[in-house]
């Protein structure tokens, strides 16, 4: 990109937790392609490192790879210390890190992802990681940005953080259904839509900027019979390819988007229109 239109990223570092998932590979593109130099952070750090020569390799830019688990704050904090030391300051935080059942994941579903049956511990842990992992990167890593007086924080919502999961989707034909979306990740992306709100009014003042982006469900080997569902359900008659949300993200990690602030913006097809 030419380094003079807002949608510049150059010589801005930009994080991506949960960078090794399918979004998060995107995303990471996506900043890199923009000219961010990208720290790709997710739980396997030989991975993540492999991932950043990748995007040094594809983009000509200095990337870095760092294990990070997000629902811990001295991970984050050794993040914050690795990014000041490389580059000497943090400008985008995306936090896509979370947990999510997919219908596409043999042994995902069954009668325990019923509200009735959902697991206490698979309850926290979705907690732990989409609320308090968002929490904690911009305790720390938008701390930081405030100190400086710029920065731009992503949060990854969802469209379920807006509207319930329609079970109907997961249904055969045949009335059979072994895959319920469960309560914990609406409840958790609804979370980090308000939070989103909260640290956008907190940091305004401090030159930082904290917006949701809300994506809508991405194709990624499921069920034919689910992506036709989907795609019926969808006014643009489609699931989302991965490549769908990286024009939205570059769009609220730049100064494109420098009057923005405290909104989600929503990318889903028209799910959420009717």
């Amino acid at each position: 990109m030419n380094d003079r239109t807002p949608f510049t990223l150059v010589g801005k570092v930009g994080v991506v937790t949960g960078a090794l998932g399918l979004l998060g590979t995107h995303h990471c593109r996506a900043l890199a392609a923009a000219g961010a130099h990208v720290v790709v952070a997710d739980l396997d750090g030989a991975l993540c490192a492999n991932r950043a020569m990748g995007l040094t390799r594809d983009f000509g830019i200095d990337a870095l790879g760092y294990a990070l688990d997000v629902t811990s704050r001295e991970s984050v904090g050794g993040l914050m210390d690795v990014i000041r030391d490389q580059w000497g300051r943090v400008d985008v935080l995306v936090n896509n890190a979370a947990i999510n059942e997919k219908v596409e994941e043999s042994g995902a579903g069954g009668d325990a992802l019923r509200f009735e049956n959902y697991p206490l511990e698979l309850w926290e842990k979705s907690l732990a990681v989409n609320v308090t992992g968002t929490f904690l990167c911009c305790q720390v890593l938008g701390a930081e940005m405030a100190r400086a007086g710029r920065g731009s924080i992503v949060n990854i919502a969802s469209t379920y953080a807006l509207v319930a999961p329609d079970q109907r989707l997961y249904r055969r034909r045949d009335g059979s259904q072994d895959f319920f979306k469960s309560a914990a990740y609406p409840t958790t992306k609804g979370a980090v839509v308000s939070l989103t709100r909260f640290l956008a009014t907190y940091w305004g003042e401090a030159g930082v900027r904290v917006n949701a982006l809300c994506p809508g469900g991405v194709r990624n080997g499921q069920d034919p019979e689910f992506v036709a569902r989907y795609a019926e359900r969808t006014p643009l008659g489609r699931m989302a390819s991965p490549t769908d949300y990286e024009g939205a993200l570059v769009f609220l990690a730049s100064d494109a988007s420098a009057y923005m602030t405290g909104a989600n913006l929503v990318v889903d097809g028209g799910w959420t229109a009717w």
